[in-house]
């Protein structure tokens, strides 16, 4: 898997700032956003915290994804509040296709084996069905979940907190777990207050899986220390 920030909003935390300063000043648009020494922090985590999120939405991060499976496009496209162009099946021709293999499948040579042939069967049949003069775009309907794919997705920062509560949770599937992880590294590193907080909710309070919950509280706070 490769995750790449590919753009985001020039001075991100910034935009926000003179975004919801504005909201409460008689002051300029270019006067608020050339004023100089005032942190932003403070009004930034004022803002998150009153759930004046709004504001949140001026800044945008662009993403490219390679080596995720359709399994996880799938889920990701769910988030709504979004941009996706993903290579399409339909023009595209998959006769070589990479696929995900799952670590739990790996580490079982018996279930391995069964995977990596049924991988197999499924490009040989996709393949003579190209052959047969079957056009790509009903060929692919044979095609695994699991295939390769690559994806830019675009998102706005309120919507990013909100997918990295839910992805990051241990509760989450693995692949987009591990995504979503990755995209979160590289919000950190260019808006970090922001993010200071972002991640699985446990981090900023009690789990709210109530009987759902992963139980290992202190083990995910564990795990994403790096974040604070």
């Amino acid at each position: 898997m490769e995750v790449v920030l590919l753009a985001y909003t020039p001075d991100p935390e910034g935009v926000v700032y003179t975004a919801a300063r504005l909201c409460y000043s008689s002051k300029g648009i270019r006067e608020l956003m050339g004023e100089e020494g005032v942190s932003p922090m403070r009004l930034i985590e004022q803002i998150k915290a009153s759930g004046h999120h709004s504001v949140l939405e001026h800044a945008s991060f662009t993403f490219g994804i390679e080596g995720i499976s359709r399994v996880t496009t799938h889920q990701l496209v769910r988030h709504r509040i979004a941009s996706y162009s993903q290579k399409s099946q339909r023009y595209v021709t998959e006769e070589a296709f990479q696929y995900i293999l799952p670590a739990t499948v790996a580490e079982k040579g018996e279930a391995r084996e069964l995977f990596l042939r049924t991988m197999d069967t499924c490009r040989e049949a996709y393949n003579r069905l190209l052959d047969m003069g079957v056009p790509k775009e009903d060929a692919r309907y044979l095609l695994p979940s699991g295939c390769e794919t690559k994806i830019i997705v675009t998102m706005n920062a309120r919507e990013l907190l909100h997918f990295f509560s839910l992805r990051c949770c241990r509760r989450a599937q693995w692949e987009i777990r591990a995504m979503a992880k990755e995209m979160l590294r590289h919000c950190k590193r260019v808006a970090p207050v922001i993010f200071q907080d972002a991640g699985p909710p446990c981090l900023r309070g009690p789990c709210p899986e109530g009987t759902f919950s992963c139980g290992e509280m202190e083990e995910v706070r564990e795990e994403f220390a790096w974040t604070r």
